[in-house]
């Protein structure tokens, strides 16, 4: 006796929600990168400026030019110079450039990228906890 053997696989159906998912991460993705992008390059800038020794010397809104000027030479849009918070407390200098972005991805669907690891003490090029900071002497 012959038997007809059922043929198991994937439906239209399934084809299409795989390929709707993988789209909807391909956009994602697509949409996230240039603000990622650009994050490399604050967190770049601000670790290089950190860790000049000149800076130290240099009074917070000589920094403040600084920092805008390489925003803009750069073209850094995410970051405004006068957004970032440059403080002295116990004789060091404090940059906390720590901040967020909220992106739309597709119709109510936003992406929020929080890029909180930008805190540093001028003389230092290496991010610090703001609250270990908090307790340096």
């Amino acid at each position: 006796m012959n038997r007809r053997q059922q043929q198991v696989g994937m439906s239209v159906l399934g084809m299409l929600i795989i390929v709707i998912m993988a789209g909807f991460f391909v956009l994602s993705a697509i949409r996230m990168a240039p603000v990622y992008f650009e994050y490399l390059s604050v967190r770049d800038i601000v670790s290089r400026a950190a860790g000049d020794p000149e800076s130290v010397d240099e009074s917070i809104g000589d920094i403040r030019r600084k920092f805008e000027a390489v925003f803009h030479t750069n073209q850094i849009d995410g970051l405004k110079a006068r957004e970032m918070e440059i403080y002295r407390k116990d004789g060091k200098t404090y940059i906390d450039a720590r901040y967020e972005v909220r992106l739309p991805i597709f119709w109510r669907i936003d992406a929020v990228l929080k890029f909180d690891d930008l805190f540093y003490v001028i003389g230092e090029s290496a991010p610090v906890d703001p609250a270990v900071a908090a307790d340096r002497p």
